[in-house]
């Protein structure tokens, strides 16, 4: 194997088990030093100790870190860590997350605020936390985690969805705003058996779904010609790229621009037929302004 990651340094949050933990070693495997982080279900730091000793034992460097991802001033004591111990920070894996599922009559918005403040905000503020380090030292590989929950849609899980498809947003502008900086930002969409999905999935399809089946796609995702822009799907061995698309739709104008004709031409709008994914959301506005403006053009003279 040639190692991928050599020298490169990584913070990887919730990386006491599961995905976080797989994440943590394939990346140490590929020859980065890496800060594990995980707040520990007994004390701080407990869980990702148990990592860093594996990732010591296989010959790596790791250090542990406990900082809670929702406290930005944790966070930025968490980014200086790894600052202090190897000098900068080339890598951050946003994995840290919680589950808090119910159906939406049945959900407290302290259990949609609890999720929304560790899957989004927890990876705003550990962003922010190396964003401009990284744009001054023209080099970065950032992954939000994200979820076919955000994407598609599950039931009972509507604020975990909403904070999985808002990094996808986050994704999308930071990816443009970084380009010109080297930073490079995406989107993994896991499927593995952990323990945020035990009892979710039967036991031969949770067999299927080792964490171990997903880290290739992360590292993928942060080596040396990672893409930027992408949401890449895994699970069991398989990857996919998903994307936000748009349709040819139509458009209206004059007697015709009302609700009662959009209604009844809607099956026209959800036609998928020659679907364009726009490079940016300015890209969106231009070409329903081309649109509108070629629907106004005058018909060419038949003399």
């Amino acid at each position: 194997m040639t190692p991928l990651l050599q020298g490169r340094i990584a913070i990887v949050t919730g990386a006491g088990r599961g995905l976080g933990r797989s994440h943590a070693l394939e990346l140490a495997r590929h020859g980065a030093r890496v800060l594990v982080n995980d707040m520990g279900a007994d004390r701080p730091g407990s869980e990702a100790q148990a990592v860093v000793d594996a990732i010591r034992a296989a010959g790596g460097q790791a250090h542990a870190n406990g900082t809670d991802v929702t406290d930005p001033q944790q966070v930025q004591a968490m980014v200086q860590q790894a600052v202090a111990q190897w000098g900068r920070v080339d890598i951050l894996v946003n994995n840290a997350g919680i589950l808090r599922d119910k159906s939406f009559a049945k959900m407290s918005l302290e259990d949609f605020r609890l999720v929304m403040e560790v899957h989004l905000m927890g990876s705003v503020h550990c962003t922010h936390a190396v964003w401009n380090a990284m744009r001054e030292q023209n080099y970065g590989r950032i992954v939000m985690t994200t979820s076919s929950s955000g994407l598609y849609g599950n039931f009972g899980q509507a604020n975990y969805g909403a904070a999985k498809m808002a990094l996808v947003g986050l994704m999308q502008t930071l990816a443009l705003e970084g380009e010109k900086y080297g930073v490079r930002v995406n989107c993994l969409a896991p499927t593995a058996a952990t323990a945020m999905t035990e009892g979710l999935l039967e036991q031969e399809a949770l067999d299927l779904l080792s964490p171990t089946s997903v880290s290739p796609a992360l590292v993928a995702l942060v080596a040396e010609n990672a893409p930027t822009r992408t949401i890449l799907m895994a699970g069991a061995g398989s990857f996919e790229q998903a994307n936000i698309t748009m349709t040819q739709g139509i458009c209206l104008s004059g007697a015709e621009l009302s609700a009662n004709v959009l209604a009844r031409r809607l099956g026209e709008v959800a036609d998928r037929r020659g679907e364009v994914v726009p490079a940016t959301g300015f890209d969106q506005l231009r070409h329903e302004i081309a649109k509108a403006q070629a629907q106004r053009q005058p018909a060419p003279s038949s003399v």
